[in-house]
């Protein structure tokens, strides 16, 4: 909804809301705040909830665990010494509370993907638009075509990774950034050098007297004055913190606070001018350098979103609330750093589809204005129980914090809502696509864990089934993989029963993955014994950058020689695993699945037949070891669902 009759005074008022909440927002709580919320280097609401998962009992899952090179390999639940809050007791005792808080992670995730499909879209969109100004006769459907042969371009370059994109895009933003407040200067001290009194939170105030149910519906446009800094506090794991506060706090607050500034001096003056605020405020000489540069940065607005979408999917996944996907790290220096074929391809497609599905940017504004403010509320919220349960800030203090940007946001939400019909339902119609598409692989793969736990393989019960009259150690060396480091996996009971039998060298083999580059030679492997003759466990650690696809002679012989390594006083054991390796190896890999039969009850016949769906065609859970097929076994095993 736009002003009917615009007056000074009602610029003057938006303009003042629009510093205030960039000031408020941008800097005092993503800048100084939510920024050192992060885990290990990862930023955004799952990096959050991960972050509360590993200082509190209060995840769903036993998800998979990433750990870091300082911690020991034995140990992987560090001591608490401090005594836990009320607040974390409560949430740690209450099953609906921690359910909750996990739903409010995912929305966020989910909000910041829409995010990433929407910012493109109305960038490049906004950008391209130019051409409108000086051909009047360049029709839609023409902007439209460009703007997505523009992005299609842009989303084929992801595979060769962040770092190397940035390098193109760097001068393109210091060129932005020097640029738009240089017209901003000159559009204050030609139309209205008195702008900078709207700084007063006195226009705001007037501006909602005078303005009353309009001005607070106007709220959901001045909102996009912010949209990128969600997708700032998501890229921590592409950028340092530092780096990114620097370059915020000197470059891209005064150049956004000169921009709007001087744009607001040109609408005083042209009142009615309001249908392309910045265009028409650049002067005629400039407007084609301009209108290359705005639409190189649009690119590069683009670019922080993508990379943002690739660091929320790639945390899930780790976590294991998302279906795997596959997750390329493209640095060799840092570890955020990724690229997902699959969630790239599809992300283009969405991109692609709401340019020409919604055509104009004003469909797309409104859509684009309620992904943003709800995920600064999620960030909001989970930001504060960071604070109480973390960094054990006084409750005074985090009030302090919670309370002025619950209403600020919880403003800006009211406001944005109303636009729901006019393209707001689009981001929530995705975010509840992969919403389902999550808590469908999390209710199943919670459903499989307590079936793990109640049927987990103990020591004992290993030398239990082995001891069993009809069951024979056959030749040969096996690799047993596995997902659990105290306890071995139900398929392994299943395996000896059926097959009754075990071979005499079999190996229970875990990988770990650690959040360093490269993983020492000597710290790569661990070995142990598990008890039964010809038995052992063996833990191989690797980093993000570390070969996994290698021959499979060299991953044998890595374990083989660490393990003759382990056991090179006791010559019966060495001479049995040389003997071993001469009959043969095989990789095997227990494969769980539910039987949905008819009995089952209606609600876990749709979710688990939807997981089943969903596990069928994601990747393994093993990373690609380069093992021969003629090599690979896989154990099948289903239980009642």
């Amino acid at each position: 909804m736009n002003l009917t009759n615009p007056t000074e005074e009602d610029y003057l008022g938006i303009y003042s809301i629009m510093f205030w909440t960039l000031t408020l927002i941008g800097v005092i709580k993503y800048i100084c705040i939510a920024l050192n919320a992060d885990d290990h280097g990862e930023g955004g609401t799952f990096a959050m909830y991960s972050l509360l998962c590993q200082h509190a009992n209060i995840g769903i899952l036993p998800s998979k665990k990433i750990y870091i090179e300082e911690e020991d390999l034995v140990s992987t639940h560090p001591a608490v010494t401090r005594r836990p809050s009320r607040l974390r007791r409560f949430i740690e005792r209450s099953i609906v509370a921690r359910r909750l808080l996990l739903l409010t992670a995912i929305l966020g995730m989910c909000m910041l993907i829409g995010d990433g499909i929407l910012t493109p879209a109305i960038s490049v969109l906004s950008a391209i638009d130019g051409l409108r100004g000086p051909f009047p006769s360049v029709s839609k459907p023409v902007v439209e075509a460009l703007s997505a042969a523009i992005l299609i371009g842009l989303f084929l370059l992801q595979k060769y990774g962040t770092s190397k994109v940035s390098f193109i895009f760097s001068p393109i933003m210091a060129v932005w950034t020097f640029t738009t407040p240089i017209i901003g200067i000159y559009s204050i001290w030609r139309y209205y050098p008195g702008i900078f009194r709207a700084l007063s939170p006195h226009y705001i105030v007037m501006f909602f007297i005078t303005n009353q149910k309009r001005g607070w519906q106007l709220l959901g446009g001045t909102v996009l004055c912010i949209t990128g800094a969600e997708a700032m506090f998501a890229d921590l794991g592409h950028f340092s913190k530092r780096s990114i506060q620097i370059a915020f706090l000197t470059s891209i607050y005064p150049s956004l606070v000169l921009t709007y500034a001087g744009q607001t001096a040109y609408l005083i003056n042209n009142v009615n001018d309001f249908s392309d605020g910045f265009y028409k405020f650049v002067p005629r000489p400039v407007y084609w350098p301009m209108f290359v540069i705005a639409t190189l940065a649009a690119i590069v607005a683009s670019q922080s979103l993508i990379s943002a979408t690739f660091s929320v999917i790639k945390q899930s996944v780790a976590l294991d609330y998302f279906p795997r996907v596959k997750v390329v790290h493209t640095s060799r220096n840092k570890e955020g750093e990724v690229y997902s074929p699959e969630t790239n391809y599809i992300l283009m497609l969405f991109c692609v589809g709401a340019i020409l599905g919604f055509g104009d940017g004003k469909n797309i504004g409104n859509a684009f204005g309620v992904v943003v403010i709800m995920v600064m509320l999620i960030t909001t919220i989970l930001l504060s129980l960071v604070m109480l349960i973390i960094w054990d800030t006084h409750v005074v203090l985090v009030a302090l914090y919670f309370v002025p940007f619950l209403i600020l946001e919880g403003t800006y939400v009211s406001a944005v809502c109303t636009k729901m019909l006019k393209g707001g339902w689009m981001p929530f119609a995705v975010s509840l696509l992969l919403a389902l598409i999550m808590f469908g692989w999390y209710y199943g793969r919670q459903r499989k864990a307590e079936y793990e736990m109640a049927n987990k393989v103990t020591l004992e019960r290993l030398g239990e089934l082995l001891a069993g009259p009809d069951v024979h150690r056959i030749p040969g060396l096996c690799f047993f993989y596995s997902n659990m480091q105290d306890w071995l996996t139900p398929v392994l009971a299943h395996y000896i029963r059926n097959l009754r039998s075990l071979h005499k060298v079999t190996i229970f083999l875990t990988l770990r993955y650690l959040l360093v580059a490269k993983v020492d030679a000597k710290d790569r492997v661990a070995i142990r014994r598990l008890g039964p003759n010809g038995v052992y466990g063996c833990t191989i650690q690797y980093g993000y950058a570390d070969p996994l696809d290698s021959e499979e002679d060299e991953l044998t012989g890595l374990v083989v020689g660490a393990l003759r390594d382990y056991i090179t006083e006791e010559e019966e054991e060495v001479a049995l695993l040389e003997e071993a390796r001469e009959a043969g190896v095989v990789h095997v890999r227990g494969k769980m699945r539910f039987h949905i039969g008819k009995d089952t009850g209606f609600f876990d016949r749709i979710l688990l037949g939807f997981y089943e769906f969903l596990h069928s065609t994601c990747r393994s859970a093993l990373p690609a070891l380069g093992i021969p097929l003629q090599q690979r076994v896989e154990i099948g095993m289903l239980y009642k669902a």
